[in-house]
């Protein structure tokens, strides 16, 4: 068995059988005023962790997510700075009013890795939706950033409820431990 060491609440992928090349890593980020220009930093952790998926073969998707009467996002708003593929949500969703199921299903890619911005609002509804959609989804919840902090326990309480509905939680650094086994 191949399985990312101490996800919760069960081992991830749940068959346990790894395969980097059914991996893709969504990069969810959310649009706000603020981040118009914002340069991104080589260490942060999504690029970091996009950095690892590429190396071992895995795809890397940008997702962008814009609720309804939202402006468009820049282009430079946030990790990872030169993702396989871009994909523009019409909504909280990755998946809704987008391609992203099709991209990922033409590539052949159903384990899912999710970091981004903001946990509680486009992370957090992508991987719902992905995980409806039959993708083995983990939250690399250490390379998830927070609209609310208070409500950051709850969102990962959510996922991981009766015995992981939505998928499971795991950190970077235990990605990081299985792409150097795989």
């Amino acid at each position: 068995m191949t399985t990312v060491p101490g996800t919760t609440p069960y081992p991830w992928p749940w068959h346990g059988r790894f395969d980097p090349v059914r991996l893709a890593l969504l990069a969810v980020a959310c649009p706000h005023p603020a981040d118009r220009g914002q340069v991104v930093d080589p260490g942060h952790p999504v690029e970091v962790l996009a950095g690892q998926v590429r190396g071992a073969g895995g795809l890397i998707i940008s997702v962008r997510v814009r609720p309804p009467g939202w402006p468009p996002a820049p282009p430079a708003e946030a990790p990872p700075r030169r993702p396989d593929q871009v994909v523009h949500a019409a909504g909280w969703d990755g998946f809704h009013g987008s391609d992203l199921d099709s991209v990922l299903r033409a590539a052949g890619r159903d384990l899912l890795l999710l970091a981004g911005c903001c946990l509680e609002l486009g992370v957090h509804s992508t991987m719902r939706a992905a995980n409806d959609r039959g993708y083995e989804c983990l939250l690399v919840e250490d390379a998830c950033g927070s609209a609310a902090p208070d409500l950051r326990q709850g969102a990962l309480s959510t996922i991981e409820m009766s015995g992981g509905i939505f998928g499971a939680v795991g950190s970077r650094s235990a990605v990081a431990t299985l792409m150097e086994r795989s």
